[in-house]
């Protein structure tokens, strides 16, 4: 019991004494807040802005959100495609592979000459940094059904769509959460890259903004926002898949 409650705590403990250590080195040192502000400067300018930082941050929450939720449509559709055909797997997964090794921010400059300064590329960037986790773990998903499992299915009348459907695709969950909770926090990274170039609102901005200004504690405050907005999704996706795919995890204990 006690090691249970141990590992429910571990990360906020982890947290306390990074952020002690962080506040005895910046402070025992002498470090100048214009270098490296110490959590005590962090918490003073974070409720000294606090409504300016909560506007926002609720700009790059819902443009982050609308553009995952692009990446969860295309990204599920992409993944059924190619993990239930060997010729799309084939066709599409390579030029897919490529297409991720690109640097997402050099599209924010194109995505800007196409949509304007605004959510347009913001939302874009956040779509084409996100998608592609989630389109992979579907298709493996996918994929990785048992051919056994299959051939008994097709000898009982099942076609390949039911197999797929019916069978596969409630197999896939595991995988589908699992890069749904990598997908979201790229999503955030990629909202805020394009906020940075690309925007006159949103954490993105306020970091250029705070950092022109060399308010260094108001930069680290959104820098902190955004990891909040990101572990607060994480741990939702986290408590769904728990309470949805609970069969899976059990199977996994029991083998």
């Amino acid at each position: 019991m006690k090691r249970k409650q141990l590992e429910r705590w571990s990360p906020l403990l982890l947290l306390l004494a990074i952020v002690v250590v962080w506040e005895v080195i910046t402070s025992g040192f002498g470090v100048s807040e214009f270098i490296f502000p110490s959590p005590s400067r962090i918490w003073e300018q974070t409720m000294e802005h606090k409504m300016v930082i909560l506007g926002h941050a609720w700009r790059t929450f819902w443009v982050t959100m609308a553009g995952f939720g692009v990446a969860i449509v295309v990204g599920v559709l992409l993944g059924f495609l190619i993990g239930s055909s060997r010729i799309a797997y084939a066709a599409i997964y390579p030029l897919m592979t490529a297409f991720n090794a690109l640097p997402k921010a050099a599209f924010v400059p194109i995505l800007v000459v196409w949509f304007g300064i605004g959510v347009g590329p913001a939302i874009l960037t956040a779509f084409l940094i996100s998608f592609f986790p989630i389109m992979v773990n579907i298709a493996t998903g996918l994929a990785t059904l048992e051919p056994e499992l299959e051939d008994v299915l097709r000898v009982l009348g099942a076609k390949r769509w039911d197999v797929l459907v019916k069978v596969g695709l409630p197999r896939s969950l595991p995988y589908f959460y699992g890069s749904l909770k990598v997908a979201i926090t790229l999503a955030f990274v990629g909202t805020t890259v394009s906020e940075m170039t690309a925007a006159n609102e949103g954490i993105g901005y306020l970091l250029i903004s705070a950092g022109s200004s060399m308010q260094m504690g108001l930069a680290f405050s959104g820098l902190l926002v955004v990891g909040i907005m990101a572990m607060v999704m994480y741990e939702l996706f986290s408590w769904i898949e728990k309470h949805t795919t609970g069969w899976a995890h059990r199977g996994s204990q029991g083998s």
